[in-house]
């Protein structure tokens, strides 16, 4: 008796690709706002002398930049291990 991986399993994975692309895209989108906002704040309470609010935006800089690049290298990983999974 063989046993062997069922390959029709996940009929899906150019949907699944197409969705879990279009999620990290608004987050990479929302990231990158942030991003600008948390600048933009960092640099408003930098120049009026307000250490804890340019402390907390700098810190929310940080973030976004780290979602920013997660989400990004998310995108390539997915499409790596779908294909890796399409070759099985």
């Amino acid at each position: 008796m063989g046993v062997f991986p069922d390959f029709g399993g996940v009929g899906a994975a150019d949907d699944l690709r197409t969705v879990i692309g279009a999620l990290l895209m608004f987050v990479l989108i929302i990231a990158v706002l942030m991003l600008i906002v948390s600048a933009i704040i960092w640099a408003i309470a930098s120049s009026t002398g307000n250490p804890h609010t340019a402390t907390k935006a700098r810190l929310g800089a940080w973030v976004a930049l780290g979602a920013a690049a997660l989400s990004g290298a998310g995108v390539a990983w997915i499409n790596f291990l779908l294909g890796v999974g399409e070759r099985l």
